[in-house]
């Protein structure tokens, strides 16, 4: 009886670790598990150097969504962003690739509009700012052009 106890005590203790290991990795993995609460919008760069699929969506410094695909399309980057329902946008807002840090990551920071029309599921923003390529900036300062 004393061996079937503590067989049972560590096969608790095994599923509840395994439990807390599946738990960690979904929320670091920053799966969307149990969120069926967003949808997907589309902005169109002329280029996105730097920025990866799974950077922030950023609205006044506070996360409100994802990138979810980057892909080429008519000769631009095709960015979908994958944003929280409770996120409403006007179709005059601005997206723009910004850098955190001075060589830090990339994210897409949205300012919003002032139009009364809000875009929809699928929708497109089409007002861009392309990130600032630092490489062309001290190529031009050291030829003097700037």
């Amino acid at each position: 009886m004393k061996r079937f106890t503590l067989e049972v005590t560590v096969g608790l203790f095994v599923l509840l670790g395994l439990c807390a290991l599946a738990y960690l990795s979904i929320r670091l993995g920053q799966l969307p598990i149990g969120q069926g609460s967003t949808y997907d919008l589309t902005a169109m760069f002329p280029t996105v150097a730097g920025l990866r699929v799974g950077a922030t969506v950023e609205i006044a410094g506070v996360q409100v969504g994802r990138v979810l695909d980057i892909h080429l399309a008519e000769y631009s980057a095709a960015v979908i962003l994958r944003l929280d329902k409770r996120v409403t946008l006007q179709d005059d807002a601005i997206a723009s690739i910004r850098t955190r840090g001075l060589i830090g990551e990339k994210y897409v920071k949205i300012t919003p509009g002032g139009s009364v029309r809000i875009l929809t599921a699928g929708g497109r923003i089409r007002e861009v700012e392309p990130p600032i390529d630092i490489e062309t900036l001290i190529g031009h300062f050291i030829q003097g052009k700037l």
